[in-house]
């Protein structure tokens, strides 16, 4: 007498059979992350006696016939992520055990049942979300009072919620976003002390935002952007100790920003953008120790920027466009080393100049100070923000050169425009005057002899300071060049233009590459430690050309050209390369030197288990996926890696990525065969590399999946993804695979927002290993999707969640 059947994750196909409703005394059915297509068979309603039905992530079509009344003892339905479509049938209603229901990721349609839970008094998740669902919700969905997770996000749902919410104080989660409801917000919701999730995002709710909230002690996210929600902001917000997203923009509030808020001291995300608030910008959100967005932009805030907020050592993103914010931009602005992707003051009443320290801002990605009433010169200084991709200096009164950096120079006229004074190299400006022959011809000539004696006497003195110290080079070069070479030159150099040393400088610091100084070795060759006499510390990667398959000699002028290219590489997340010396059959490539060393050395080490937590691993493997992204599709030509491995990705002092090691890296260019010699780091190399050896941007997603994984795991994920086959999910004969299980066990399990992190770093990096080249996501993709600023994966909690549902989350 069978009673338990488990068939999921493996790659079965075809429809399921009909012979199913011949198991009379099946209790629990699960044939989930199959290939299963074809309709729900009628047969299957025949299983009077089953409690669990698990057919997620297949290819079911068709509709929900009303025979799934018959199911009177079911205790789960998990449809999700097929293909089904049509409507609900009101005979689920029948269901009266029921405690889970799982739909989403579907295209059913219709409204919900308008007794949907008014007989199911056990009933504690309910998942509608990503469908074509309308009307309004079911009056009764909460009667049992049991009701813990509810999400019925992404659909068309309209009308009020029901009353019974506010009454259900079991809820932790919910999800009602991206829908049409209307209605007063006011009094939709009660005291409910277990609620940690509230998305309410883009619909049209109205009313004000209850100062009940603050009751709400649990809850780690507050999402109410995008409606009509009226009112102040309640001060009462501010006692939320959980409290790590607070997102009310794009609404209509008024008034003024409680200080309260200053409290929130878990806060990492706060958007008030677009509402009409006033006032000053509180001091006491300068308390935010945790946060990393704040984006006050579209509102009526007035006064100066305060210089305390050039305090944060975590933000990553400040908005303070469209405000009627006056006087200087702080000096203090440029403390905000964490700062990448977005600094925005623009449309406001600033003046001044632009501080010259912003040039501190090395990660920043985005800078727009435009529409103020700047003045002075743009500092040349900002020509070393190596990752700066896009600015605005538009629509003030600056004046002078523009800066000589590339980026200016290859700027669009628009970053420049409406600044009368401003000249330079750069589209639209005029060139700079050299001279001033009008005012020339009124000087002096008193005053023309008493410049122009002592300018002669400096020339001269110069000259000869200038031969004296031509001769010393000149005696050090040779001294060089017989200490190194026996008499012999180099036979190949290419420098990065801004560079202040030399190889010889580097042969010198190193006693010609004494052992001493080597710090690592690997499979294309060996890395050196060179301490320069300026204090400047790099790190060289010794190559031999007779070792290395990836750089035939004969092609020897085609990789000096690459190299060359790899030079004007700038990314905040990418070791940079200052240059490249061909010498005695070997290849040296010049990299900046990062203390901290390589990811894998921290992760085993002790610092992985003390110092690398959760957070910081969400954001070592967001910030590789950024510099990967960056080679593949802001790179022209197109840069493949072909050896990302936690060795390749260093570690700064304050735990900030850096991806190195270009000693195999290739330029793919577009249209090419791309067949070559196979390369990378055992473990981490896309399986279609060992029988095609063609090498494409996919393989560095392969490649950084292993990683995400790794980091995540902290260990090796080998055993893990050998066990997956190569289309389906699957694990092993493992009934259970949890989540929790794999991650690492060194670390206490992450709750909260890290916990939603985590799982969708999981999520994405399974999709990048799978087998098929053709299925995994670009780069450009998944470093957009781990840059999103809330993720919302945990539709159950984290102990409960497996390998193979996230795998179904694949797009």
């Amino acid at each position: 007498m069978l009673q338990y059947l488990f068939l999921y994750n493996n790659t079965f196909s075809g429809s399921i059979p009909p012979e199913i409703g011949n198991l009379k005394e099946l209790l629990s059915l699960d044939l989930s992350a199959n290939q299963l297509s074809g309709p729900l068979p009628p047969a299957l309603w025949n299983l009077t006696n089953l409690q669990i039905l698990n057919l997620f992530s297949n290819n079911i079509n068709g509709k929900i016939p009303p025979e799934v009344g018959n199911l009177t003892m079911l205790q789960t339905l998990d449809l999700n992520t097929n293909q089904l479509h049509g409507e609900l049938p009101q005979t689920i209603s029948n269901i009266t055990s029921l405690t889970s229901i799982n739909l989403f990721g579907n295209n059913l349609s219709g409204s919900i049942p308008s007794d949907f839970g008014k007989y199911m008094p056990s009933l504690a998740n309910a998942s509608f979300s990503n469908n074509s669902f309308s009307g309004e919700l079911p009056p009764e969905l909460c009667r049992g009072l049991s009701l813990k997770q509810f999400t019925v996000n992404s659909n068309s749902f309209n009308g009020s919620l029901p009353t019974c919410l506010r009454n259900c104080s079991e809820l932790s989660r919910v999800r009602l976003e991206k829908n049409r409801f209307t209605g007063n917000i006011t009094d939709a919701f009660g005291v409910l002390p277990n609620l940690g999730f509230v998305a309410l995002s883009d619909n049209q709710f109205i009313g004000e935002i209850s100062p009940d909230w603050g009751e709400c002690k649990n809850l780690t996210n507050l999402q109410m952007d995008g409606n009509r929600i009226s009112g102040e902001i309640p001060a009462e917000l501010g006692k939320l100790p959980q409290l790590r997203v607070l997102s009310l923009g794009s609404n209509d509030l008024a008034g003024r920003i409680p200080a309260e808020l200053g409290n929130l001291s878990r806060l990492f995300m706060l958007n008030l953008s677009n509402n009409q608030l006033t006032g000053e910008v509180p001091q006491s959100l300068t308390s935010l120790e945790s946060l990393e967005s704040l984006d006050l932009s579209d509102n009526k805030l007035a006064g100066n920027i305060s210089k305390e907020l050039g305090s944060y050592e975590k933000l990553s993103s400040l908005d303070l466009s469209h405000n009627n914010l006056a006087g200087e931009i702080p000096f203090e602005l440029g403390n905000l080393n964490s700062l990448r992707y977005l600094l925005d003051l623009s449309s406001n009443s600033l003046s001044g100049a632009i501080p010259q320290n912003f040039a501190k801002l090395s990660q920043l990605e985005i800078l727009n100070v435009s529409h103020n009433h700047l003045s002075g010169r743009i500092p040349d200084s900002l020509s070393s923000m190596r990752s700066l991709s896009s600015f605005d200096f538009s629509y003030n009164e600056l004046t002078g050169p523009i800066p000589t950096g590339s980026i200016f120079k290859n700027a669009p006229a628009r970053s420049f425009v409406r600044n009368s004074g401003l000249c330079g190299e750069g589209e639209g400006l005029s060139q700079c005057p050299t001279t001033d022959s009008s005012k020339t011809s009124k000087v002096n000539k008193k005053v023309l002899i008493g410049v122009i004696v002592p300018v002669c006497g400096l020339l001269v003195i110069a000259t000869i300071f200038a031969v004296l110290l031509c001769f010393r080079k000149t005696k050090l070069l040779d001294e060089e060049t017989k200490i190194v070479n026996n008499g012999e030159s180099f036979k190949s150099v290419i420098w990065e233009r801004e560079s202040k040393f030399t190889f010889g400088d580097i042969v010198k610091a190193t006693d010609d590459f004494n052992e001493k100084y080597c710090i690592g070795r690997g499979g294309f060759g060996s890395v050196y430690k060179a301490a320069l006499s300026t204090g400047q510390v790099v790190a060289v990667k010794k190559l031999n050309m007779s070792d290395s398959s990836d750089i035939p000699a004969t092609n020897r002028q085609s990789f000096e050209n690459e190299i060359k290219m790899l030079t004007e590489v700038r990314h905040r997340n990418i070791i940079k390369l200052y240059g490249f010396c061909s010498r005695r059959g070997c290849l040296y490539l010049v990299y900046e030197h990062v203390e901290r060393g390589s990811l894998g050395k921290v992760l085993y080490g002790k610092e992985g288990e003390v110092e690398l937590g959760w957070g910081r691993r969400v954001n070592t493997v967001r910030g590789v996926a950024h510099a990967i992204a960056y080679l593949h599709r802001d790179c022209s030509p197109p840069i493949v890696h072909r050896d990302i491995s936690l060795n390749n990705i260093l570690l700064e002092t304050d735990f900030e990525p850096r991806l190195a090691d270009f000693g195999t890296a290739r330029l793919l260019n577009t249209g090419s065969s791309n067949w070559t010699a196979v390369a990378g780091s055992y473990g981490y190399m896309a399986p279609e590399l060992a029988q095609t050896m063609r090498v494409t941007d996919k393989c560095d997603v392969y490649s950084f999946g292993v990683v995400a994984l790794e980091v995540m795991m902290g260990r090796h994920p080998g055993d893990l993804l050998s066990s997956l086959p190569s289309i389906k999910p699957s694990l092993s004969s493992d009934p259970e695979l949890f989540l929790k299980d794999v991650l690492d066990p060194r670390l206490e399990a992450p709750t909260g927002q890290a916990a939603e992190e985590v799982v969708f770093v999981v999520t994405v990096a399974l999709a990048c290993t799978q087998t098929k080249p053709e299925a995994r996501p670009t780069m450009h993709f998944v470093a957009r999707e781990l840059s999103a600023r809330t993720q919302a994966y945990l539709a159950e909690p984290l102990d409960s969640i497996t390998i193979s549902k996230l795998r179904s989350f694949q797009k």
